[in-house]
Protein backbone atom coordinates (compact mmCIF):
# COMPACT_ATOMS: atom_id res chain seq x y z
CA UNK A 1 0.00 0.00 0.00
CA UNK A 2 2.77 2.48 0.98
CA UNK A 3 5.62 0.88 -0.96
CA UNK A 4 5.09 2.68 -4.27
CA UNK A 5 4.68 6.18 -2.76
CA UNK A 6 7.64 5.55 -0.45
CA UNK A 7 9.79 4.48 -3.43
CA UNK A 8 8.82 7.69 -5.24
CA UNK A 9 9.65 9.77 -2.15
CA UNK A 10 13.00 8.03 -1.69
CA UNK A 11 13.86 8.48 -5.37
CA UNK A 12 13.00 12.18 -5.07
CA UNK A 13 15.29 12.45 -2.05
CA UNK A 14 18.07 10.57 -3.86
CA UNK A 15 17.70 12.86 -6.89
CA UNK A 16 17.96 15.96 -4.68
CA UNK A 17 21.17 14.51 -3.22
CA UNK A 18 22.68 13.53 -6.56
CA UNK A 19 25.90 12.32 -4.91
CA UNK A 20 23.90 9.41 -3.45
CA UNK A 21 22.82 7.85 -6.76
CA UNK A 22 26.31 6.66 -7.82
CA UNK A 23 26.89 5.26 -4.33
CA UNK A 24 23.75 3.12 -4.62
CA UNK A 25 24.40 2.22 -8.27
CA UNK A 26 27.28 0.02 -7.05
CA UNK A 27 24.61 -2.29 -5.61
CA UNK A 28 22.45 -2.49 -8.75
CA UNK A 29 20.18 -5.54 -8.75
CA UNK A 30 20.29 -6.01 -4.98
CA UNK A 31 17.17 -5.84 -2.86
CA UNK A 32 16.79 -4.33 0.60
CA UNK A 33 13.81 -4.98 2.85
CA UNK A 34 12.70 -2.82 5.77
CA UNK A 35 10.33 -4.31 8.32
CA UNK A 36 8.59 -1.66 10.40
CA UNK A 37 5.77 -3.48 12.15
CA UNK A 38 3.18 -4.00 10.78
CA UNK A 39 4.56 -2.91 7.39
CA UNK A 40 7.26 -4.34 5.17
CA UNK A 41 8.91 -2.39 2.34
CA UNK A 42 11.25 -3.90 -0.25
CA UNK A 43 13.23 -2.01 -2.85
CA UNK A 44 15.47 -3.16 -5.67
CA UNK A 45 18.34 -0.89 -6.63
CA UNK A 46 18.43 -0.04 -10.32
CA UNK A 47 21.52 0.57 -12.46
CA UNK A 48 21.25 4.35 -12.09
CA UNK A 49 21.03 4.11 -8.28
CA UNK A 50 17.31 4.77 -8.06
CA UNK A 51 14.89 2.39 -6.37
CA UNK A 52 12.03 0.26 -7.60
CA UNK A 53 9.44 -1.32 -5.34
CA UNK A 54 10.07 -5.04 -4.97
CA UNK A 55 7.82 -7.83 -3.82
CA UNK A 56 8.00 -7.93 -0.02
CA UNK A 57 7.88 -11.71 0.01
CA UNK A 58 10.97 -12.07 -2.21
CA UNK A 59 14.40 -12.78 -0.78
CA UNK A 60 16.30 -9.66 0.22
CA UNK A 61 20.05 -9.16 0.15
CA UNK A 62 19.80 -6.91 3.20
CA UNK A 63 17.16 -6.78 5.92
CA UNK A 64 16.54 -4.01 8.45
CA UNK A 65 14.02 -4.59 11.22
CA UNK A 66 13.05 -1.27 12.79
CA UNK A 67 10.90 -1.05 15.91
CA UNK A 68 8.16 1.59 15.50
CA UNK A 69 9.39 3.24 18.70
CA UNK A 70 12.71 4.01 16.95
CA UNK A 71 11.12 6.08 14.17
CA UNK A 72 10.98 9.40 16.09
CA UNK A 73 14.58 8.93 17.23
CA UNK A 74 15.70 8.14 13.68
CA UNK A 75 14.01 11.31 12.44
CA UNK A 76 16.12 13.30 14.89
CA UNK A 77 19.89 13.29 14.79
CA UNK A 78 20.17 10.51 17.39
CA UNK A 79 23.20 8.34 16.57
CA UNK A 80 22.26 5.81 19.24
CA UNK A 81 18.97 5.09 17.45
CA UNK A 82 20.77 3.31 14.60
CA UNK A 83 22.17 0.82 17.10
CA UNK A 84 18.59 -0.31 17.80
CA UNK A 85 18.03 -1.46 14.22
CA UNK A 86 18.38 -5.21 13.76
CA UNK A 87 20.09 -5.86 10.44
CA UNK A 88 21.30 -8.89 8.54
CA UNK A 89 22.56 -9.75 5.10
CA UNK A 90 25.00 -7.96 2.78
CA UNK A 91 27.24 -5.98 5.14
CA UNK A 92 28.42 -3.51 2.48
CA UNK A 93 24.86 -2.73 1.38
CA UNK A 94 23.77 -2.28 5.01
CA UNK A 95 26.72 0.03 5.63
CA UNK A 96 25.67 2.13 2.63
CA UNK A 97 22.02 2.20 3.75
CA UNK A 98 23.01 3.44 7.21
CA UNK A 99 25.37 6.02 5.70
CA UNK A 100 22.62 7.35 3.44
CA UNK A 101 20.09 7.41 6.29
CA UNK A 102 22.42 9.73 8.20
CA UNK A 103 23.45 11.97 5.32
CA UNK A 104 20.50 12.39 2.95
CA UNK A 105 18.82 15.75 3.46
CA UNK A 106 15.54 17.00 2.08
CA UNK A 107 15.71 20.38 0.34
CA UNK A 108 12.29 21.65 1.39
CA UNK A 109 12.86 25.07 -0.17
CA UNK A 110 13.43 23.49 -3.59
CA UNK A 111 10.16 21.57 -3.44
CA UNK A 112 8.24 24.49 -1.98
CA UNK A 113 9.58 26.85 -4.65
CA UNK A 114 7.51 25.04 -7.30
CA UNK A 115 4.38 26.19 -5.47
CA UNK A 116 5.33 29.55 -4.01
CA UNK A 117 8.35 30.72 -5.98
CA UNK A 118 11.99 30.83 -4.91
CA UNK A 119 11.97 33.86 -2.63
CA UNK A 120 8.80 32.89 -0.74
CA UNK A 121 10.03 29.31 -0.36
CA UNK A 122 13.34 30.44 1.13
CA UNK A 123 11.54 32.77 3.52
CA UNK A 124 9.09 30.07 4.61
CA UNK A 125 11.90 27.59 5.22
CA UNK A 126 13.93 30.21 7.10
CA UNK A 127 10.86 31.08 9.22
CA UNK A 128 10.40 27.40 10.04
CA UNK A 129 14.07 27.14 11.05
CA UNK A 130 13.71 30.24 13.23
CA UNK A 131 10.62 28.83 14.93
CA UNK A 132 12.40 25.52 15.55
CA UNK A 133 15.41 27.37 17.00
CA UNK A 134 13.18 29.52 19.20
CA UNK A 135 11.35 26.44 20.49
CA UNK A 136 14.68 24.75 21.25
CA UNK A 137 15.92 27.86 23.09
CA UNK A 138 12.63 28.17 24.99
CA UNK A 139 12.89 24.55 26.09
CA UNK A 140 16.47 25.08 27.30
CA UNK A 141 15.51 28.32 29.09
CA UNK A 142 12.53 26.64 30.72
CA UNK A 143 14.59 23.71 31.94
CA UNK A 144 17.26 26.05 33.34
CA UNK A 145 14.62 28.18 35.06
CA UNK A 146 12.90 25.11 36.50
CA UNK A 147 16.22 23.75 37.77
CA UNK A 148 17.05 27.10 39.38
CA UNK A 149 13.59 27.33 40.96
CA UNK A 150 13.84 23.81 42.37
CA UNK A 151 17.33 24.37 43.74
CA UNK A 152 17.02 27.98 44.95
CA UNK A 153 13.38 28.98 45.58
CA UNK A 154 11.73 25.65 46.47
CA UNK A 155 14.63 23.29 47.21
CA UNK A 156 13.42 20.06 45.70
CA UNK A 157 16.74 19.28 44.02
CA UNK A 158 20.19 19.37 45.55
CA UNK A 159 22.83 21.58 44.02
CA UNK A 160 25.79 19.64 42.59
CA UNK A 161 28.26 21.42 44.88
CA UNK A 162 26.13 20.50 47.94
CA UNK A 163 26.04 16.86 46.85
CA UNK A 164 29.84 16.88 46.40
CA UNK A 165 30.32 18.48 49.83
CA UNK A 166 27.99 15.91 51.42
CA UNK A 167 29.88 13.03 49.79
CA UNK A 168 33.19 14.47 51.01
CA UNK A 169 31.81 14.80 54.54
CA UNK A 170 30.57 11.20 54.48
CA UNK A 171 34.01 10.04 53.32
CA UNK A 172 35.69 12.04 56.11
CA UNK A 173 33.27 10.61 58.69
CA UNK A 174 33.90 7.06 57.44
CA UNK A 175 37.67 7.57 57.71
CA UNK A 176 37.32 9.07 61.21
CA UNK A 177 35.18 6.13 62.35
CA UNK A 178 37.72 3.68 60.95
CA UNK A 179 40.55 5.45 62.85
CA UNK A 180 38.45 5.52 66.04
CA UNK A 181 37.72 1.82 65.68
CA UNK A 182 41.46 1.09 65.33
CA UNK A 183 42.21 3.15 68.49
CA UNK A 184 39.53 1.32 70.45
CA UNK A 185 40.88 -2.04 69.29
CA UNK A 186 44.42 -1.02 70.31
CA UNK A 187 43.22 0.17 73.72
CA UNK A 188 41.32 -3.08 74.25
CA UNK A 189 44.36 -5.10 73.19
CA UNK A 190 46.61 -3.09 75.58
CA UNK A 191 44.11 -3.56 78.45
CA UNK A 192 44.03 -7.32 77.95
CA UNK A 193 47.83 -7.60 78.12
Amino acid sequence: MFAQPSAAALNHLLTQNSWALPRLARFAGKTARFDIAPFSFSYTILADGSLRRADASSDADALCVIAPSLLPRLALPDENAHAGIRSEGDAELLKEIFYLSRNLHWDAAEDLSHVTGDIAAERIVQAARNVRQQLREAAVNFSQAAAEYWTEEQPLLAKPQHVSAFIQQVDTLRDDIARLEQRINRLLADKQT
